[in-house]
């Protein structure tokens, strides 16, 4: 019997992290692109043609989807009987696997793990331990699921224990309504049910790798219990009228998958975890013929899209010249182009501009009249200016932006997905704006980034305060001077 190896199991995963950071599965492009194809709102389905154009360039250049190259989710399903020459743990040998796929030097993967959670919680450096879970089942060969998951919709996970006879569905959708859009919608919902809270869980990360078949499923209908609930959940998610990016519009969730397991009589568990626009997945097995192969989607799969149509009634704006004529002209869901000097910043310098304020210290960086931008960039490679680097989520942002705002003299901040009250209020107070970049579009957005030079607080990392030069960087108004928000105003107006 052929003998699988650790130096194959190590090649196989890190081509497969590789592969996934710039190519999409192919279900997923056919189902984003039928979605944005009836998509009837039109800022939904011009956040759409950016995922959709910016997944195409990605496949081309071979640069990562989203700047959030995720956590490393590996899941093993090793086969009782199959022979290997492993002499250290899956664990270690998954973990070398992780980092040479991250630290490959024609593509290189943001590492976002912290090694200690609760403290200092510094940087890994290669984005390992890989989060591995193990089956152990029938058969000689070892079956291989990797995933990249980003933060953003790993952190609107969701569990429960309803009473046996609750609404699953309700649950959801109520869960659903709950997120907002820091998941980065249209994605999938991937919904454990049964076992107890760690099996729910884990149930509802595998189902996200299974294939898309909403479409197949409403043409055929119904066969069983769990296809009636996948086709009620995909109904009620859609008619709340979230969208795209929280916009408002008729497609949140591309697919529904559930997966089941036995459960207590007194239980009813239930897991969620959604998968955001940046969906990435890879299936390989080992049979001791050596390293997996890994064969690229057609281009074909992917629509012809003009981002020039889609953007054709977009608004220039110079944002070296912000005044307050200018920022109150701007209307919830309106798209700019935005073009001159930005910074960036995201949790850590936040914090860093509030420690130094505290002290009465002067902040590295004059920030009056100025637009700041939330992202942690993938590192550059060859000529490139910048790395991938689409928006982070902006809630984090939300208990610094009033002291910031009123200290600094902040007028324009850009991220993803809808602000908190406290925000808004502070948005509306000071007359600035809040700005949404799509997420999902980092490579896209990259593109807009004409220099990058870091300017403070260079040892955070991706988290450093970057000064950088755009020109047409596409965004959508989030919140207006007088606030008002667009993740309000746009899901009510297609709630069904």
């Amino acid at each position: 019997m052929p003998i699988i190896t650790e130096d194959d199991l190590i090649q196989s995963i890190a081509d497969a992290f590789q592969f996934i950071s710039y190519f999409h599965p192919p279900d997923f492009i056919r189902a984003m692109s039928a979605a944005w194809e009836k998509e009837e709102n039109p800022s939904a389905k011009q956040a759409m043609s950016q995922i959709l154009v910016n997944s195409r360039m990605c496949a081309i250049g071979r640069r990562p989807i989203c700047q959030d190259t995720g956590s490393a989710n590996i899941h093993i399903k090793y086969g009782m009987q199959a022979q290997t020459n492993f002499k250290r743990s899956l664990q270690e040998i998954c973990d070398e696997g992780t980092r040479q796929g991250y630290l490959r030097d024609e593509n290189p993967l943001r590492a976002s793990v912290v090694v200690d959670p609760f403290d200092s919680r510094q940087n890994s450096g290669d984005n390992t331990p890989c989060m591995l879970t193990v089956e152990m089942v029938a058969g000689d060969t070892i079956e291989v699921e990797v995933a990249a998951k980003g933060g953003g919709s790993e952190n609107k996970s969701k569990f429960t224990t309803l009473n046996p006879s609750g609404s699953v569905s309700d649950w959801v959708v109520q869960s659903v309504e709950s997120m907002g859009a820091g998941w980065c919608p249209p994605g999938i919902l991937g919904i454990g049910i049964g076992g107890n809270a760690d099996k729910a869980m884990a149930l509802a990360k595998q189902a996200l790798s299974e294939p898309i078949d909403m479409a197949d499923l409403i043409r055929r209908g119904p066969s069983n219990r769990t296809e009636e609930l996948r086709l009620e959940i995909a109904e009620r998610v859609n008619a709340l009228g979230i969208g795209a990016q929280g916009l408002g519009g008729i497609t949140t969730v591309l697919d529904v998958k559930i997966k089941s397991f036995p459960t207590h009589a007194a239980s009813l568990p239930v897991g969620m975890i959604p998968n955001c626009a940046a969906t990435r997945h890879a299936h390989f097995t080992l049979d001791g013929s050596g390293a997996a192969e890994f064969t690229p989607p057609d281009l074909k799969d992917w629509p012809e899209i003009l981002l020039d149509q889609a953007s054709a009634h977009a608004i220039k704006v110079d944002v070296d010249n912000l005044t307050d004529e200018v920022l109150q002209s701007f209307e919830p869901g309106q798209t700019l182009l935005l073009s001159g000097t930005i910074y960036t910043g995201r949790d850590a310098a936040h914090k860093r501009m509030i420690d130094m304020l505290d002290r009465g210290e002067e902040l590295p960086v004059d920030l009056k009249g100025r637009a700041i931008y939330y992202v942690g960039p993938v590192d550059a490679v060859g000529d490139e200016v910048i790395g991938p680097a689409g928006p982070t989520t902006s809630t984090r942002m939300d208990k610094f932006t009033d002291r910031i705002l009123n200290d600094t003299g902040l007028k324009m901040m850009i991220g993803k997905a809808e602000r908190g009250d406290i925000a808004i209020d502070a948005i509306a107070k000071h007359k600035a704006v809040y700005l949404i970049a799509v997420g999902g579009a980092a490579y896209l957005v990259s593109k807009a980034i004409k220099s990058a030079k870091p300017i403070a607080f260079q040892d955070l990392g991706m988290e450093a305060i970057y000064e950088l030069k755009v020109e047409d960087m596409p965004v959508n108004v989030g919140v207006d001077t007088s606030g008002n928000s667009i993740h309000k105003i746009g899901p009510a107006a297609w709630r069904k």
